[in-house]
């Protein structure tokens, strides 16, 4: 007992300098804290980049019409007299209408019209949010502005790109069912979209940003240029790269209007073709319009030879360019003269 009270009586200096510890680690995260906040807040506010002047004159060369209370930028050119051909343009996720500049000149010397929109949620378009994005609400989209413009009555040619085919593929499913206000479509020619979910594989950061809930709206206001370049070059060929200036037109396009900030919402698109693979491959492989798909084999989301060779098994009524084996996912900004060729053969084709 005379132990135990010489215990008992003894100070206990831990727990004070326990307290005192955990008082100096809470100040010093506080601190810290107090520094990031007002850093973090003047870094998701970065303004967006200013507009290069080629894409400046992209966007003064185009016209807006209004779907739904919002504004969708779309350009046109009348080329060719003596041909009523009308082609439309359908870019892919996440860049924009710009992604056709590059064939645009040789497309208006085949074509009367030659039409490209930016799709609501990227480029010069209205980028609503909060908003549920999807494939359907793109095709009415672009229903619209084909009424807009006076072609409700003319064949049309649709060449499309990555989320392009899939919005195309409804377009397509619209008109093959005699949909009220559908487009009749002459010709469609796809390229490197990931129309088979089963041979798709997403980017990492598509993942994380269509699956992260609540925590997506912090990851989109985290992206910055640095970041969104390094994911972009992958799907790019080694020989193909964008320059400096290519990947920063790219990323003021997604900048513009916030666009960063409804990415997440816009990623829905990749549960979409999951969910709707019957209504949208079965448009694909019961059509009777001429098809065509351009194929860059060096693409990682659609891989070689693995996407190319369900797409033939499934879809035997359709021809198919595969370009150079350098090519990636960008077939039209990496080769645009082997893929305006691959077009134009095929357009000549019937």
């Amino acid at each position: 007992t005379s132990v135990d009270t010489a215990s008992a009586s003894a100070p206990h200096h831990d727990g004070s300098e326990c307290g005192s510890a955990r008082r100096a680690s809470r100040e010093w995260w506080l601190h810290v804290a107090l520094l990031c906040v007002p850093l973090l807040a003047v870094y998701l506010h970065i303004p967006p980049p200013q507009l290069s002047p080629a894409l400046d004159s992209w966007r003064t060369s185009g016209h807006f019409f209004t779907f739904r209370g919002n504004h969708i930028f779309y350009k046109e050119s009348v080329g060719v007299v003596g041909s009523s051909d009308v082609l439309l343009l359908l870019h892919g996720f996440p860049t924009s209408s710009y992604d056709w500049y590059k064939i645009w000149d040789p497309l208006t010397q085949r074509f009367n019209r030659v039409i490209a929109l930016d799709f609501l949620g990227f480029g010069f378009s209205h980028k609503p949010r909060p908003h549920r994005y999807s494939i359907f609400e793109q095709a009415s989209v672009v229903e619209t502005l084909v009424a807009h413009l006076g072609l409700s009555e003319q064949r049309i040619n649709i060449l499309s790109h990555d989320y392009g085919d899939t919005v195309a593929l409804e377009l397509l499913y619209r008109s093959d069912h005699n949909r009220s206000g559908h487009i009749t479509i002459n010709s469609l020619c796809l390229s490197n979209g990931g129309i088979f979910p089963e041979t798709h594989y997403p980017r990492f950061l598509q993942k994380v940003l269509k699956d992260s809930g609540f925590i997506s709206p912090v990851l989109t206001r985290l992206i910055n240029f640095q970041f969104f370049s390094r994911g972009i070059k992958d799907v790019f060929g080694p020989y193909t790269q964008p320059t400096e200036a290519e990947f920063w037109d790219m990323w003021t396009g997604i900048r513009f209007n916030d666009g960063n900030l409804v990415m997440d919402s816009i990623l829905q698109y990749i549960n979409q073709r999951l969910k709707h693979r019957e209504r949208w491959v079965g448009a694909l492989t019961s059509t009777s319009t001429p098809l065509h798909m351009i194929y860059g084999p060096l693409d990682p989301v659609n891989p070689h030879p693995e996407f190319i060779q369900l797409y033939q098994k499934l879809v035997q009524r359709s021809t198919v360019s595969v370009l150079d084996e350098h090519v990636s996912h960008y077939p039209q900004l990496e080769d645009p003269t082997g893929f305006f060729n691959a077009y134009l053969s095929f357009i000549n084709s019937f």
